[in-house]
């Protein structure tokens, strides 16, 4: 039996930290799977919110939870908007209260999708910073990197120097990768300690 694949390793975080009820983010919601995997855990008292820049990305997010029973699911807000506007596009009832941020950078991987259109490191570190804002205490944030294509390189080295860069105090942080594969995807973890 090998490791847990990079996708696989963040849902099984993810769902150690989440209860039925909880508030969560997506906060790149790609094809969905992300989504679709907070909405099972929370639950249908629960509240998910997932992002995107790109309609297509939604449009597959959307018909992914339709192929579920939606009385199993919460409801589902899609925004198409830049995950660096979280904190300004989510209710402010929820912050400070959610139980977790995922984020799966790079392009979307769906056919016909441009893979020219990528996450930027800009905006993928100021969504972070609100990520971790918005966290409850004991809070997790979930970062897959894509350092095997251009620009995914500089996000994930980008990504790796802010989670490092944490006080201990605030936040404790781990990276789940293969050494003997630098270009594979990889993940960083971060649990938040206590309120910013």
């Amino acid at each position: 039996m090998g490791f847990l694949s990079v996708l696989s390793f963040a849902h099984k975080l993810v769902g150690e930290r989440l209860q039925p009820g909880d508030a969560a983010v997506d906060a790149t919601a790609g094809t969905g799977a992300d989504t679709l995997f907070l909405a099972r855990v929370c639950g249908p008292r629960g509240r998910i919110f997932a992002f995107d820049i790109q309609a297509e990305a939604l449009a597959l997010t959307q018909a992914r939870l339709l192929k579920e029973e939606p009385a199993l699911l919460p409801a589902v807000t899609l925004l198409q908007q830049s995950h660096a506007e979280m904190a300004q596009a989510l209710p402010g009832d929820i912050c400070g209260k959610l139980g977790a941020v995922m984020f799966n950078l790079g392009f979307l991987p769906a056919a016909g999708a441009d893979p020219s259109l990528i996450t930027q490191t800009s905006s993928t570190l100021h969504a972070l910073d609100a990520a971790l804002r918005l966290l409850r205490p004991r809070g997790i944030l979930t970062a897959v990197l894509y350092p095997g294509h251009a620009g995914g390189d500089e996000e994930a080295a980008a990504v790796e120097s802010w989670a490092a860069a944490l006080p201990q105090a605030a936040a404790q942080a781990i990276v789940y990768r293969q050494p003997q594969k630098p270009a594979a995807p990889y993940l960083i973890a971060v649990e938040k300690k206590q309120q910013q």
